[in-house]
Order: structure tokens, then C-alpha cells, then sequence
């Protein structure tokens, strides 16, 4: 078989050419392929802040004490913003901000039920951050919302709603909520409801 060498290029062959990937940040654009997702596993891709602000909210109405929220996710993938309408669903009026700093925030309801908002991103995973981190702790006071959790998941109780977070475009995010053991999966399914109006 002989190869041809490749011609000048013309107008036409500019037609049959490949297309040439832009960034255009008005575009939902994928980063990595897309997991293929477990049974009871919610996908969720949200458009705005606001809307990833609002899917909190229905999560934090649905959040019982004892229970464990898992964030994972790069800088800016929208955890945060997911936990400030997880508070608020909560029955919080308190300002919600980053614990990467103070590795704990506290919100209540005013009843005086506990949401306990931690951070693992500084945490080195040794058996003393462990232990200073106190999770079981918490978890017996109240509901725990923890981000960075894939940094210390050894050390996390095996049941738990664990939530994926990426960076898709200037706006848009990806969420994968998948729930390990039976309260989180009607958790999830509740969710699931709530969102989208799934019977």
C-alpha cells in the first residue's frame, strides 16, 4: 500500500478537516470521561451556583443527625456553595464559610440541633488528626457535612452519602451522589424525588 504524501492545503480540504477543540466557557466541556454510575447512584449537572445552592437546600431538609456527607472535589468545584444550601436546608441562619483554616464550623438550628461543617484538606490523616477531628464525636451531636473526605477515607465510617464534585465549565458543575448503606440510599432516592419529581 503506498502512502501519500499530504497535499497543499485548499478551501476544500479546510472542509474536511478535523475540527479543532475551543475552550469556550459557555459550553459545558468534560475534563475526564464519565463514570459509569452504580445502581442507586443521583447525577446531577448543575448550570449556576444558585442552583447548586439549591440542590443543597433539598439535601440539608432531608439530613437527619448522625448522618455523614462526604464532599470530594478539586479548588472550585462548588462544595462550599453545596454546603451553604445544606445549612440552609438545615434550618441555619448562620453564615456559612470555608472551614480549611479553623478545620471546623458549627450551624445550628434554633432549636439548637448541630450541623458540624469540617475540613480534612489540612489534615495529614495521622492517627492524632485523626483522633483531634474527634468525627465519631460529632456525629453523635449531630450531622456532619466533611469536604475533602477522599483525603482521610480510610478513617471514615463505612455507611455514608459520599458526593463527587467537578469543574466543568465557568458555571456549570457535575455531581455524582452515591449512597453506601440503606439509610443513605433512601436519602438518595429522596432526593432524587425532590429534584427531579422521580417516583
Amino acid at each position: 500500500m503506498k502512502l501519500l504524501a499530504p497535499r497543499a492545503s485548499n478551501r476544500n480540504d479546510e472542509l474536511l478537516s478535523p475540527p479543532i477543540l475551543v475552550y469556550n466557557p459557555h459550553r459545558l466541556i468534560y475534563k475526564k470521561p464519565m463514570p459509569i454510575l452504580r445502581p442507586n447512584t443521583l447525577e446531577f449537572f448543575s448550570h449556576s451556583p444558585e442552583q447548586t445552592r439549591r440542590v443543597g437546600i433539598r439535601l440539608g431538609s432531608l439530613l437527619r443527625p448522625g448522618q455523614l456527607i462526604c464532599l470530594e472535589g478539586d479548588l472550585g468545584s462548588g462544595k462550599t456553595t453545596l454546603v451553604q444550601g445544606i445549612a440552609q436546608g438545615w434550618g441555619s441562619a448562620d453564615p456559612v464559610s470555608s472551614p480549611t483554616y479553623v478545620i471546623i464550623n458549627e450551624y445550628r438550628r434554633p432549636e439548637g440541633a448541630l450541623l458540624f461543617h469540617t475540613d480534612a484538606y489540612r489534615l495529614s490523616g495521622t492517627a492524632l488528626d485523626i483522633a483531634v477531628l474527634d468525627l465519631p464525636g460529632m456525629l453523635e451531636r449531630g450531622a456532619v457535612v466533611l469536604e475533602w473526605a477522599d483525603l482521610i477515607r480510610a478513617h471514615l465510617p463505612a455507611e455514608r452519602l459520599w458526593v463527587q464534585m467537578q469543574y466543568m465549565a465557568l458555571e456549570q458543575r457535575h455531581l455524582v451522589f452515591s449512597p453506601v448503606g440503606k439509610v443513605y440510599e433512601g436519602l438518595s432516592k429522596e432526593l432524587e424525588k425532590m429534584i427531579f419529581g422521580a417516583s
